[in-house]
C-alpha cells in the first residue's frame, strides 16, 4: 500500500525559510506541505502561490487551530525559539527548529520541559549531520572505533574559516519590502552582561554547528578546557580523555567554503569535507586513511556519494523521524548541551 503522505505545517518563510528548507520539502513524495504561517501577509500569499501551499496563515496559532498536521518546521531567529517553540510543541506533533536550540541555557530548559510535557519531539536543524559525507562518516568511524582496526581515537579537529555560506542560495528567493512586525523575545540570561551576551550571541549563531558536530564525530559528551584570546582556537576534551579543538576563522575566503574535520586514530584518520551551508545538489567529501603497518600497504579510500546536499537530507531525515524510521538526528536535550558548552568557552574566553 502507498504510505500517507506526512502533512507538514511552515512557520515562517523568510530566507531560510524558503531556501533551506519549503523549497525541499515541497518536492519529497513522501510528504505534503500543507499549510504556511507567515506574519508578512503579501509575502505569505506569493510563496504559497509558488509552492503550491493550500492553507495561508498571518499567525501560527491560526493554522494550528484550523489545520490537522503530523509535523511543523518552523524557522525563525533562535531567539524568538524560547517563546514560540513551547507553543507550537502544545500541538503534540514533532516540531524542526533551526540552530541553535535557543538564546541561552535558560530558554533551552524551557524548550526541553516543552518537550517532555509534550509527548512527542523536537529535532533541531543541524544540517550537517545531515550531509551524504557526514552520515557515512560517522558510520565508518564508528566501525573503527568497534574493530579497532586503526587503534585508538586520538584527536578530532574541525576547523571552520569565515566565507561564501550563502553559494548563491538565496538566487530563487522571494523577498518582500513589507516591515516585520515586533515580536517577543526571550529574555537575555541572567547571567551575563550585555557585551557577554552580544558575543554569546555571535558565537552560537556562527559556530555552534562546531560545536554540535564535535560531539557528534566523538560520540561522546566533552567540555571547553582552552580559549585563546584571539578568538581563533578552542580546545576541549572528551569523556574518555580524546582531546578536540576547534579553529574558528584563523583566515578568511571570498568566494569559497573550506569546513573540514579530521578524526585521528593511531593509525590512519577519517576526513570530512563540507560544501557551503546553501550549495544545492553537493554533498560533502570522505576521504579515509589506513596505515595499518607490517606489510600491509597504506590505503587512501575516497569513497562516490550520491548528488544530494545537506539541507535535502536533513528534510527526508525529519520526514523519516516523523514516521517513526529513524530516530531523530539531534533533539533538544542534547542541544541543550551545545549551549553550555559555548557559555563555557565564553567563559574562558572573556573571563565572565
Amino acid at each position: 500500500m502507498e504510505k500517507k503522505k506526512v502533512r507538514i505545517g511552515f512557520v515562517g518563510v523568510g530566507n531560510m525559510g524558503q531556501c533551506a528548507h519549503l523549497k525541499n520539502y515541497a518536492t519529497l513524495e513522501d510528504c505534503e506541505v500543507a499549510a504556511l504561517a507567515e506574519l508578512r501577509s503579501g509575502l505569505a500569499q506569493k510563496v504559497a502561490a509558488r509552492y503550491g501551499v493550500k492553507g495561508v496563515y498571518s499567525s501560527h496559532k491560526e493554522m494550528l487551530k484550523a489545520e490537522k498536521l503530523d509535523a511543523i518546521v518552523a524557522v525563525h531567529s533562535f531567539g524568538r525559539h524560547g517563546i514560540l517553540v513551547p507553543e507550537l510543541l502544545a500541538a503534540r506533533v514533532p516540531v524542526l527548529t533551526e540552530k541553535p536550540l535557543a538564546s541561552s541555557i535558560d530558554a533551552g530548559k524551557k524548550i526541553v520541559k516543552a518537550v517532555q510535557k509534550s509527548g512527542t519531539f523536537l529535532m533541531i536543524g543541524y544540517h550537517k549531520r545531515s550531509d551524504p559525507a557526514t552520515m557515512l562518516a560517522k558510520e565508518r568511524i564508528e566501525e573503527l572505533k568497534t574493530s579497532g582496526e586503526l587503534g585508538k581515537m586520538k584527536y578530532v579537529r574541525i576547523l571552520m574559516p569565515a566565507g561564501d555560506w550563502i553559494a548563491e542560495g538565496f538566487s530563487d528567493l522571494i523577498r518582500t519590502d513589507e516591515p516585520y512586525p515586533e515580536v517577543e523575545f526571550s529574555p537575555p540570561p541572567r547571567d551575563m552582561d550585555e557585551k557577554t551576551f552580544q558575543r554569546y550571541e555571535a558565537f552560537v549563531n556562527y559556530y555552534i554547528h562546531q560545536v554540535n558536530l564535535m560531539r557528534h564525530m566523538l560520540g561522546e559528551p566533552y567540555k571547553v578546557r582552552y580559549a585563546d584570546r584571539s578568538g581563533v582556537l578552542f580546545v576541549g576534551e572528551s569523556r574518555s580523555g580524546v582531546t578536540c579543538a576547534i579553529e574558528m576563522s584563523p583566515y578568511e575566503t571570498t568566494i569559497d567554503w573550506q569546513e573540514s574535520a579530521l578524526v585521528a586514530f593511531e593509525r590512519g584518520y577519517v576526513k570530512l569535507y563540507l560544501p557551503a551551508p546553501l550549495a544545492s545538489n553537493r554533498p560533502g567529501r570522505v576521504e579515509i586513511f589506513k596505515d595499518p603497518g607490517g606489510a600491509a600497504a597504506p590505503q587512501t579510500i575516497v569513497p562516490q556519494l550520491p548528488w544530494i546536499h545537506a539541507m535535502r537530507q536533513q528534510a527526508i531525515n525529519f520526514v523519516r523521524a516523523v514516521r517513526g524510521e529513524i530516530r531523530p538526528l539531534c533533539e533538544a536535550a542534547e542541544a541543550l548541551e551545545d549551549l553550555k558548552v559555548a557559555r563555557e568557552y565564553i567563559r574562558l574566553l572573556l573571563g565572565r
